[in-house]
């Protein structure tokens, strides 16, 4: 763990109590960023949903919903927390920094809202823009409407041959259930970038889906990078 910054996203605090607050999960101690995290997840919904408003005059409201969860998702929030290095930056109890923590999609996912939050405390509505853009840079602007509603291996699949880049390859890894009632486990690999993503369901086909919406937003945040 780092020492707590002072500065993050572009934004200075003026109480470094909140962004202290909004780095230490449950596991550390109180006060803890849970309550933080209520609010960034408000915010962040607000933040992308206006953009996504302002940007497409067409879509009707179910596309505008479908779009933003896209871009709000856990897995989204987690690479984009990696990809700020905001997992050193963490303050955890043993147990959690033992088994990874610091690494954890859920931590770090919370902790990016929680510090969203904190921002538009601290700062008000035009900060915690400001910090939004700065994390998500690209994959906000380049956010194509049309292609979040293909399902998650078409989209994959298309994103990646744009790029010429090799298709994923889909492996069953488990199996679990009697025969009437299996449940899935699925690994996505891009051998071309060294990624995998995981992914489980009821079916093969709806585990493969969910392993290429989250190598999907892999893929998607190392291109904002």
């Amino acid at each position: 763990m780092q020492d707590v910054p002072r500065e993050l996203f572009g934004h200075v605090f003026r109480d470094p109590a909140l962004v202290e607050q909004a780095l230490t999960h449950r596991s550390y101690g109180v006060p803890h960023n849970e309550r933080l995290e209520f609010i960034g997840d408000a915010v962040l919904n607000c933040i992308v949903g206006f953009d996504l408003y302002e940007r497409f005059g067409d879509l009707s409201e179910g596309e505008l919903s479908r779009t933003r969860a896209h871009l709000v998702n856990g897995d989204m929030l987690a690479q984009l927390a990696r990809r700020m290095q905001l997992g050193p930056l963490l303050r955890l109890g043993d147990g959690e920094t033992r088994t990874g923590g610091a690494d954890r999609a859920s931590i770090l996912a919370d902790a990016l809202e929680a510090v969203f939050g904190a921002i538009f405390i601290d700062g008000g509505y035009g900060a915690a823009r400001t910090a939004v853009e700065t994390v998500y840079g690209n994959v906000l602007r380049a956010a194509d409407p049309r292609a979040l509603a293909k399902d998650a291996k078409t989209r994959l699949q298309e994103w990646l041959q744009a790029r010429r880049q090799p298709l994923p390859e889909y492996a069953v890894i488990a199996t679990t259930g009697e025969a009437h009632e299996q449940h899935f486990e699925v690994e996505c690999r891009v051998p071309g970038l060294g990624l995998v993503a995981q992914g489980s369901g009821l079916s093969r086909r709806a585990a493969e889906q969910e392993a290429a919406a989250r190598m999907y937003g892999l893929v998607a945040a190392r291109g904002a990078a």
